[in-house]
């Protein structure tokens, strides 16, 4: 039973019909008169006493609004009713920090309820994911180190991703303290994987090694393995990263990619793309009105060395191909039959074409190698040698087999000879700094009697092999003093013989190559360039082109090739349908090979031109649709060293085409090979066989900064692994069966069984 109010406190003489005129009812519908209705009397009585202690409470006088709170407290806890209290104050919360303490128990279950709610509210409210703004004031006040302790296991991923993507947009040594804390970050959370991308950014052994020391699990070891792998650097591991011998040379057969050519094949075979193609699979000739099979002869040696490249290109690391793999006893001829409708150097770059065809299976290509070897041709020994050099590229071996047998060519007297030994070793060992070919390669450098193209190449091939990372792909934002030198150079009005412009204009795209924005002012630049620029400039402009878009083809910088490829320049031209091929390289893209398809038949009278239509076609379907020659890789965070070397190279040697690629230099197109890797996303076992899980592949979406759990893809479809990822594509497991072991799937991904999954 509730009591009756005490006649001398608030509002004890007070009569019922007083309350109910003086607090008007909250809402007067007849749901509300039905719920007073269902209240006992006793309830009735206290639910009117609790309104009009409520109304005393608004009193100004303190005395009384005390004596209201009393009656209140002292009313609520041995109440029964199940009812909610219409006019407590929603700061209840509030009033209960700044109130004294106590049993909150004896306020009632109802009051207990209310204040549970509020204190949700208020957690809701402060969820707001401050942390990007807690970042950008510790960078001001240049104390990031106070991160490492305030982060935790909510918040630190989206930290380190905010970390890692202002990084870009910051000076040295900014740039490197923040992915510095970042590494930190991750490896205080055991998040090893986003640590060690970190690490090899930072070209930090060190950190590497630490990575593979803090984690105990063998099975991610091998994870880790395949990402050096991609990112292609020399990397030994010792017993303390991985104690068991066994084990230890298990992971370094996947640091030395050894395993590359058996997943690019299951790849190729799960496409059903193993068919070999020839060049004029390639050309589709049929599709054009007749003129281009009017014009040079198809045995002449220029349009045999055309497709002597596309054949390499189109069936690289497939093992086969219809003009240098057929069996001698084969009614369409034999690779011997090939090589002899190249004339002189060409028969370098059909010999070594063979290497590119076998491509990282080691084994398979010096044993098709080998046949040349005893050839008493020097261009054929010579291509034979830079077929070694192609077939073990990106391929490390305790055994070094492209130190064995090139060693001995270096010093021949033969400059062809030499040049295909230098240029083997070059790739072969690019990125790594292997003492004991420089001890070969430096004394030709000093060699007086030593030919300037035996020099050239030594000199490119030593590069090559030392070729070290150093904050590569800052955008422009960053490093303006640098670019506005580039600029300044580019608009300077010079003599002819001045060279120097050109590989200015393919320094503006290297610095701006590494993210969206900075490819899009670059892009705006060029366009002044081509406009206001000398004739050296405009001639470089397509290959910067081609550069900031490699393996991507944006539709505005197609169109602008396409314009450039039929300049009245004809440098201009030829490298615009170059750039073409580099833009659209291993994409298979249908525009693209009809915009080459219509320019073949428009340059069908030019040999020089339609050669380089030749060489772009053969690009635009490199293996066959299935690699890339995009330097960057881990969602465009990481920058191989040496594939960018490779591109870079072949872009000076177009600076001046005729020379180089139109003359007896055309192998150097072979240095690309440093950039070529497949597009794909293999998951495997944990016993590293190839494991078919569906996927979502999509656009990616920056999501950096973004409040709660944004989608990462847009306009996804879902496929069975393996699958191709496209420029700017980003794939995520569509099933909670397997959980993937590297936070980015590209490449080859173990996954291990998700132990909290059950089937529907």
């Amino acid at each position: 039973m509730a009591p009756t109010p005490d006649p001398n406190s608030v509002g004890g003489g007070a009569r019922k019909d007083e309350a109910s005129v003086n607090v008007p009812s909250k809402d007067p519908k007849k749901k509300d008169d039905k719920k007073e209705d269902d209240l006992s009397e006793e309830d009735l009585e206290l639910k009117q006493n609790l309104e009009l202690y409520v109304e005393r409470v608004q009193d100004p006088n303190p005395d009384l609004q005390r004596a209201a709170l009393e009656s209140m407290r002292n009313a609520c806890p041995i109440s029964s009713l199940s009812w909610p209290l219409p006019c407590l104050p929603r700061e209840s919360l509030s009033y209960r920090l700044i109130g004294t303490e106590g049993d909150i128990g004896s306020w009632g279950h109802e009051y207990v309820r209310n204040l549970a709610g509020e204190i949700a509210q208020e957690y809701t409210k402060r969820q707001h994911n401050a942390e990007t703004e807690a970042v950008d004031l510790l960078m001001d006040v240049e104390d990031l180190d106070l991160l490492l302790e305030h982060v935790d296991k909510t918040n630190f991923k989206r930290t380190c991703n905010y970390l890692t993507s202002a990084a870009k947009y910051l000076p040295g040594p900014d740039d490197m303290l923040v992915l510095d804390i970042s590494y930190m970050i991750y490896m205080k959370f055991e998040e090893y994987p986003n640590a060690l991308q970190i690490a090899l950014f930072l070209d930090n052994t060190q950190y590497v090694k630490q990575v593979f020391t803090s984690c105990a699990d063998l099975l991610r070891k091998k994870q880790f393995c395949y990402m050096i792998a991609r990112h292609g650097i020399t990397f030994e591991l010792d017993d303390e990263m991985v104690a068991d011998e066994d084990d230890r040379e298990a992971l370094q057969d996947i640091v030395n990619n050894t395993k590359l050519s058996e997943g690019y094949l299951t790849l190729a075979r799960d496409i059903e793309v193993m068919e070999a193609k020839t060049p004029e699979d390639i050309y589709k000739a049929h599709l054009l009105d007749g003129r281009a099979s009017s014009g040079a002869s198809v045995d002449s040696a220029r349009q045999n060395l055309a497709a002597t490249f596309v054949n390499a290109f189109v069936n690289a690391g497939f093992g086969q191909d219809k003009l240098m793999t057929v069996p001698s006893d084969s009614t369409t001829g034999s690779s011997g039959n090939w090589l002899f409708k190249n004339k002189e150097h060409g028969k370098i770059s059909a010999a070594a074409s063979l290497g590119m065809i076998q491509l990282w299976d080691v084994e398979a290509g010096l044993a098709q190698l080998d046949k040349y070897f005893h050839s008493n041709d020097n261009p054929i020994l010579s291509g034979a040698l830079l077929g070694v050099g192609i077939v073990n590229s990106g391929i490390k071996s305790d055994c070094d087999p492209a130190l064995a047998l090139l060693g001995d060519y270096v010093d021949k007297e033969d400059s062809s000879v030499r040049i295909g030994a230098i240029m083997g070793l070059g790739i072969a060992y690019a990125g790594s700094q292997n003492d004991q070919i420089r001890s070969k390669l430096s004394p030709i450098l000093n060699d007086a009697k030593a030919p300037l193209d035996v020099i050239a190449f030594a000199s490119l091939s030593l590069g090559m092999i030392y070729v070290v990372r150093q904050n590569w792909g800052m955008p422009s934002r960053v490093s303006c003093p640098l670019v506005q030198d580039l600029l300044a150079q580019c608009g300077e009005h010079l003599e002819k013989g001045d060279i120097h412009q050109g590989p200015a204009v393919l320094g503006l795209a290297m610095v701006a190559m590494s993210e969206e924005l900075g490819i899009d002012m670059e892009i705006r630049s060029l366009e002044r360039m081509l406009q206001y620029g000398e004739q050296n400039i405009r001639r470089a402009v397509p290959l910067a082109l081609g550069l900031l878009c490699i393996s991507n083809p944006k539709v505005t910088v197609m169109d602008t090739l396409s314009r450039l490829s039929h300049d009245t320049d004809s440098e201009v031209a030829m490298a615009a349908i170059i750039s073409l091929g580099l833009i659209g390289a291993g994409t298979n893209n249908a525009r693209l090979a009809g915009m080459l398809r219509n320019l073949s038949s428009y340059y069908y009278k030019d040999a020089s031109l339609l050669f380089c239509v030749r060489i772009a076609q053969g690009l635009v379907h490199m293996g066959k649709g299935l690699l890339t020659l995009t330097p960057f890789h881990s969602e465009r965070f990481l920058l191989s060293p040496t594939a960018l070397a490779g591109i870079v190279t072949l872009l000076h040697a177009c600076l001046d085409m005729k020379p180089i690629i139109l003359g007896k230099y055309h192998y150097v197109l072979y240095f690309l090979v440093l950039a070529m890797q497949p597009r794909m996303m293999l998951t495997v076992d944990k016993d590293l066989k190839p494991l078919s899980v569906p996927v979502r592949v999509g656009q990616a979406v920056d999501v950096v900064g973004q409040a709660g759990r944004p989608k990462t893809i847009t306009g996804f479809q879902t496929h069975s692994t393996p699958v191709l990822l496209a420029a700017g594509e980003r794939a995520e497991l569509a099933t909670d069966k397997y959980i993937p072991l590297s936070p980015i799937l590209e490449g080859f991904i173990i996954l291990e069984e998700n132990p909290d999954y059950r089937e529907e």
